[in-house]
């Protein structure tokens, strides 16, 4: 009998359908070693010497996994391709001390039978090069986050963290909210002419002021009203005339095929999955054989998919939409790891129609990658372009732009957002009707705050991290509670993540320094390559960094980094001013008397204002709401800050329950329904975002993707709601008012 350990049950159970009975399939359930929790686990003084043991969790696991390879005949190590999948089948060999004469390692891109059998006709030996770059990140993440956590603990707060990863991600995130902080918003007006041709055939099209005085005007080049309006009367009487007509055709390129960075960034901006919630749902496709291994920076896709995917165009979509030759990508990613395929199909022609077995989720990510993949080998979308340039009193032209697709390409399967707009065919010097003319007003915009997408984007820019780690380091940060998100999903620092930024950037800028992190996956790298040895990247990082730890616990004051506010709280149980202090999970009162008393109170404040506005707020609900009784047992009802907001509890909690929502502080538009006349339209928030919709639902199911404003519609009588540029326009869509 042969014995494959793979980590994964799932895994075990697809691989089985494959092989024979001489085979015997088991699962790892993943890492079966590790470093210890209670203790470093590191011997610094012996070179970095690892001191790894068999967590509780696994014991079991590894005591059966000893009788089933005492037994066997052969010992086929089947985890999965990369350094962490190298590192297990290592462990395993250490664990369950195996003769290396029956050992075999094996990998494969794709669980499918002829992936699996050609992986166990070629066996190799474990590559310690591969083990040795995973030790080397274990080691350095273990160093950092056991010498420097303490440091933030008596600095700072207890229970915080750092990491030589998830610290750079904040600081990224603290210095886009302060960037997001410090914008200066500026007012700017554009000009648009309703034009139309005079021929028979009528035709009404738009075209923006483009030039002035033949100079082409920047986006804020018209910075008032009152520049915009003698812009106007200027054109006041003026023709308006063809000057030029450029019509060329341009090609749209397909995408590439996905590596995990753009499956994360792309699942996040089409599908609103995070980057854990993909690289999960990705697991499971490939561990159940309907994608390739989800963790890559490689373009390269397989001969055997090649050939599958243009037969299926062929036979699918005709001659028009496959390509004579495959078209290849190159890798050009700084530090593409040995991982040596993009995420693709296992099978060209398992289209998502045919996938009967995935639950919803799943079938979305599989139809993204699928859609993808075969789209990277189809034709170009073929693009006629037209600008029309119209000179209009001396001094002004404006320009319009039309495009309209001739052939659709590669956006047969991979739709791609991109509005056509087409343009009368008008001849130059030909005298056009100006039907209306406006100016419109304008505000620049800070930047966004990072989403999943857009952090993975970044991370990936500056060469920090790799494949596997962008979605456990976002993850890792939430956790924290350095991170929270906003309505949109967006990720914005809490007040303790501030704290620590400032104090790393200041006292420790190695371990928050971008190149610096980026040049320490490089060597990464050159371990897993051979090209260097982990002990000294490791010495070479540790001494410096402990000299400089050791001078910082003596240098730094904890009043100096954590200075205390004053409030106008008196203790309630000793008298004494409450003080604010800040705390892993954000601000809080305590009171000045400690450690004599030890009372602490929360704000009830958002995470922005340190809650001082709210307390205001809370003084005059509990006014408000004094002698409140609960209509279960009697008791006072009491004001509570919770997930979403301030809300009446029973004081006898836990005895009772009683809750009730404080119409204050409710989403309540306070705009009727237009619809039931019943309801009044609320917040709300669905998979696509916050909408608004009728709180008499389902009886009523009246909804609106802005906020109503209560006004109505002058044409066509619909409410009016705010748009995302913040203008007021109808809620009718057929209806093109706007305020």
């Amino acid at each position: 009998m042969n014995l494959i350990i793979v980590e994964s049950p799932t895994k075990a159970k697809t691989i089985t359908k494959f092989l024979g009975s001489k085979y015997k399939v088991e699962s790892s359930f993943g890492h079966i070693r590790d470093l210890p929790k209670s203790e470093m686990g590191i011997d610094i003084e012996n070179n970095f010497k690892p001191k790894y043991v068999i967590p509780a969790k696994a014991r079991k696991r590894v005591a059966e996994l000893k009788k089933d390879a005492a037994k066997a005949d052969k010992i086929i190590l089947a985890s999965d391709e990369d350094r962490e999948g190298e590192a297990i089948a290592w462990h395993l060999t250490e664990a369950l001390k195996i003769n290396k004469e029956k050992i075999g390692r094996i990998v494969f891109h794709e669980i499918t039978k002829e992936a699996i059998m050609e992986a166990l006709e070629n066996p190799r030996d474990i590559d310690m090069k591969l083990v040795n770059a995973q030790q080397a990140r274990r080691i350095l993440d273990r160093l950092v986050g056991y010498e420097l956590s303490p440091f933030l603990w008596k600095k700072v707060a207890k229970g915080l963290s750092a990491g030589r990863v998830q610290s750079v991600a904040v600081r990224l995130i603290v210095e886009r909210e302060r960037e997001i902080q410090a914008f200066k918003t500026q007012e700017y007006w554009s000009i648009t002419a309703e034009l139309e041709t005079v021929k028979a055939a009528k035709i009404r099209f738009e075209a923006r002021l483009n030039k002035i005085n033949n100079k082409t005007i920047d986006k804020l080049e018209i910075k008032d009203k009152d520049q915009a309006e003698k812009i106007l009367e200027e054109l006041n009487g003026a023709e308006y005339i063809a000057a030029d007509i450029e019509k060329k055709q341009t090609k749209k390129n397909p995408p590439k095929p996905f590596t995990t960075s753009t499956l994360q960034q792309t699942a996040n901006r089409w599908l609103g999955f995070s980057a854990k919630q993909t690289m999960m749902l990705a697991q499971q496709l490939y561990e159940n054989g309907f994608i390739t291994y989800m963790r890559t920076d490689s373009l390269n896709l397989a001969d055997k998919f090649l050939n599958e995917a243009r037969e299926y165009l062929l036979k699918n979509f005709g001659d028009s939409y496959a390509l004579k030759q495959p078209r290849r990508f190159k890798t050009k990613s700084k530090g593409a790891q040995e991982a040596h395929e993009a995420i693709r199909p296992a099978e060209a022609g398992r289209d998502p129609d045919s996938v009967k077995s995935l639950d919803k989720n799943q079938y979305k990510l599989y139809k993204l990658i699928w859609q993808r993949s075969l789209a990277s080998q189809m034709p170009e979308a073929i693009v006629d372009n037209t600008a029309i340039d119209i000179d209009a009193a001396p001094a002004y032209q404006f320009r319009a732009n039309g495009q309209i697709l001739k052939f659709d390409g590669y956006l047969k399967i991979y739709p791609e957002k991109s509005a056509e707009v087409e343009l009368p065919d008008v001849e130059k010097n030909e005298k056009l009707d100006l039907i209306s003319l406006k100016n419109e007003q304008h505000f620049t915009k800070p930047p966004a705050r990072y989403s999943d997408a857009g952090l993975v984007k970044k991370l990936e820019a500056y060469g920090i991290g790799r494949p596997s780690t962008y979605a456990p380091t976002i993850h890792t940060i939430i956790e924290r509670n350095y991170i929270n998100r906003d309505e949109g999903k967006r990720m914005f620092p809490t007040d303790i993540a501030l704290v620590v930024n400032d104090l790393l950037v200041e006292h420790f800028p190695q371990i928050v320094d971008y190149q610096f992190t980026a040049q320490m996956e490089n060597k990464l790298d050159g371990i897993a390559d051979g090209e260097i040895e982990w002990q000294p990247v490791i010495r070479d990082f540790y001494n410096p960094f402990r000299d400089n730890l050791d001078n910082k616990y003596k240098e730094i004051n904890k009043q100096d980094i954590m200075p205390e506010e004053k409030s106008n709280e008196l203790c309630d149980k000793c008298g004494a001013p409450m003080i604010i202090k800040t705390g892993r999970y954000g601000k809080f009162l305590a009171c000045s008397a400690f450690p004599d008393c030890k009372n602490i109170k929360g704000l009830n404040g958002d995470k922005n204002n340190g809650g001082q506005e709210k307390s205001e707020d809370i003084k005059k609900l509990e006014e408000k709401y004094k002698g409140e009784k609960c209509e279960k047992c009697g008791s006072d009802m009491i004001i509570k800050n919770g997930k979403f907001g301030l809300f009446l509890a029973c004081s006898a909690y836990p005895k009772c329950k009683n809750i009730k929502n404080i119409k204050e502080n409710s989403n309540s538009t306070g705009v009727k329904c237009p619809v039931c006349g019943k309801g009044e339209i609320t917040q709300k928030r669905g998979r696509k975002g916050i909408f608004y919709a009728c709180d008499q639902y389902p009886d009523c199911k009246t909804a609106f993707w802005g906020k109503p404003t209560g006004e109505k519609c002058p044409d066509c009588g619909a409410l009016l709601i705010e748009g995302k540029n913040g203008e007021v326009k109808c809620s009718n869509k057929e209806c093109e008012y706007k305020k």
